[in-house]
């Protein structure tokens, strides 16, 4: 059972959160808060796995929120559900130690897909989200001769989809392959790359002209 903790300050949003949480196989909505300052006072009384964070909320922004909530549990996986899409949002919420980021707009059952693939260690981003931190990348990688890190053509295929913002069912169902082989094929990624999470693999990747 993945445990979630919301916080939303939409009344309607978070009450509608919870439910598609609670409804949906595996998962289960721990509590939900309207503002951080309540969640940061609050949430250590239950059980989380993966923590669902807005950005623009009354008194502190999701962004502080998540810095500090860091410090509290360095292991949190949190992923951002915004309506912001500007590069400075995304960007600062990276480097704050979220570990996805993803727009309200994405399809309940997209967004069931992205808890899921946080708590198994990936960064799920919606496809615009990553598209912009991939842009980001590629106009910092000059022209350096790739360095593969021994990846096989498989490995970069795997880790082109997932700097475009693919799900790892998404690239199971592309490659035709089990989501189970994805994951072990992430796992060498990650290895031969000498990175700890998907953020930092793509990162890497650009960085190398890997991709």
């Amino acid at each position: 059972m993945i445990h979630v903790i919301i916080t939303e300050d939409n009344d309607t949003i978070r009450e509608g959160l919870a439910l598609l949480i609670n409804a949906s196989d595996g998962l289960k909505c721990s509590a939900a808060y309207a503002q951080c300052e309540d969640m940061l006072a609050d949430y250590k009384n239950h059980r989380v796995d993966v923590f669902l964070q807005d950005i623009g909320l009354p008194g502190m922004n999701g962004i502080e929120c998540v810095q500090l909530l860091r410090q509290e549990m360095p292991e949190a996986l949190i992923l951002m559900l915004t309506v912001y899409e500007d590069e400075e949002n995304i960007f600062n919420a990276l480097k704050a130690g979220a570990s996805g980021y993803l727009l309200k707009k994405t399809a309940p059952a997209q967004l069931i897909e992205a808890i899921k693939d946080a708590y198994e260690g990936g960064s799920p981003m919606s496809a615009n989200i990553a598209r912009k931190v991939v842009r980001f990348f590629q106009s910092g990688s000059g022209a350096k001769k790739p360095d593969m890190h021994n990846l096989s053509r498989r490995e970069v295929e795997i880790l082109s989809g997932l700097a475009a913002g693919n799900s790892y069912k998404m690239l199971a169902d592309k490659l035709f392959i089990s989501i189970h082989t994805v994951r072990s094929h992430i796992r060498h990624i990650y290895k031969k790359l000498q990175v700890h999470n998907q953020s930092e693999a793509v990162s890497r990747a650009y960085k190398n002209g890997i991709i």
